[in-house]
């Protein structure tokens, strides 16, 4: 068989072959992005789904819009305000089967063979790895504790005629963890509306705050349209239904929807009607605080037990929500050649260098605290302190 240049170019997704690690008991994984399963409203979703059959019946699993329910995206509009500081409407909107989705739609739909996507250093392994198919080349903009570096960026801009899109996660980001404050996020949309290039900005974690003031998103300091918000239920709810959302500028969401139209018609239907009739029969809010605290006492602990554990010359982030923590090892380690050593004490994590779409900076892995009861949290960390101290030793 003659396949096609993007089939060829196809490789496994580092993130996923590492999870199959997580269906083994014996290991204690802080390698997947998983949120915990304890808080799975089950029970709540068996009275959902009898209220959905009971009043839509047959209806409830037709085809439907591609844009999406209504229902949901109303709310989906209405929460914008309340969580994100963003004023939009339903229209402004449509419904992906997860964010994922959303980033493979919107590399299409921007970026062509050679065409630049600006991203920050390191950055999220699926947006690399979606975007890829589409042959770009990826520019990493220097980023520091704050996010990227308002001067770099500019400099980069002013070099490169081919940028066509740039994506971030200002609000701990993936896998770093850091959040960028209010200052960062002006300057860099100042540069970014001076050149008017189109933002993605990824938040699926903004909602999972531990500490601090939440700090307004770039979407929400857009005046040009040139941001395109993608949220996502996966990390709030549950993520197996696969339910995201994009918000964008009409333009963009008009050429969403074609090649959504194109790709998968429309995202369930039953599964989009799960999320809104949960919203209305039960407090989402209230959930969602509830994972809070149990993600940040688990983040807290981590956090402590890395101090206790790990040897002097590693250094790690405390972030203020999310999902990941980020370890930064001596330079010449490489997380990826200490991964078999790590495994043979059944721990898991996800090496750093993926994160970088080209290459290098191979002493870095990144841990997930939301999956892991307290117990293993602990045992882990001091299994993987034990073998970074032994190879610091040598």
């Amino acid at each position: 068989m003659k396949f096609s240049d993007v089939a060829m170019s196809l490789k496994a997704s580092e993130i996923r072959e590492l999870l199959k690690l997580t269906t083994m008991p014996e290991i204690i994984s802080f390698a997947g992005g998983l949120p915990a399963p304890e808080l799975f409203p089950i029970e709540d979703m068996e009275k959902v789904d009898v209220e959905i059959l009971r009043k839509e019946g047959r209806q409830a699993v037709q085809y439907g819009t591609t844009e999406g329910y209504n229902p949901l995206r109303e709310k989906i509009a209405k929460r914008m305000k309340s969580a994100f500081d963003i004023d939009c409407t339903f229209e402004d909107l449509v419904v992906t089967a997860g964010s994922q989705q959303g980033l493979s739609l919107l590399g299409q739909i921007f970026l062509n063979k050679d065409d630049i996507v600006l991203v920050e250093s390191p950055t999220y392994l699926g947006a690399i790895n979606a975007f890829k198919l589409n042959f770009p080349k990826f520019i990493e903009v220097p980023t520091d504790d704050k996010g990227i570096v308002p001067e770099a960026l500019e400099k980069i801009l002013a070099e490169n005629d081919r940028v066509r899109l740039m994506y971030v996660i200002p609000e701990f980001q993936n896998p770093t963890g850091i959040t960028w404050p209010l200052e960062r996020r002006k300057a860099v949309m100042d540069i970014m509306n001076k050149y008017e290039i189109p933002v993605i900005e990824d938040n699926p974690y903004g909602e999972l705050r531990y500490d601090g003031e939440r700090v307004p998103t770039l979407k929400s300091l857009d005046t040009k349209g040139n941001v395109i918000f993608l949220g996502s239920f996966s990390k709030i709810f549950m993520p197996g239904f696969r339910i995201g959302w994009m918000v964008a500028n009409p333009e963009v969401i008009d050429k969403v929807v074609k090649l959504k139209q194109a790709v998968d018609l429309q995202t369930s239907s039953f599964g989009q009607r799960q999320a809104a009739y949960y919203m209305d029969m039960f407090d989402l809010d209230k959930h969602v605080a509830t994972i809070r605290k149990l993600y940040g006492e688990r983040r807290t602990l981590m956090y402590d037990c890395m101090k206790k554990y790990f040897p002097e010359g590693v250094t790690f982030t405390y972030p203020e929500g999310g999902l990941f923590t980020w370890v930064t090892l001596p330079e010449g380690m490489d997380a990826k050649e200490l991964m078999p050593k790590v495994l043979d004490r059944q721990v898991a994590y996800v090496p750093g260098g993926p994160f970088y779409p080209n290459g290098g900076n191979a002493n870095h892995f990144r841990l997930n605290y939301s999956n892991m009861p307290p117990e293993r949290i602990e045992e882990g960390i001091k299994r993987l302190g034990e073998v970074l101290h032994s190879e610091l030793g040598k």
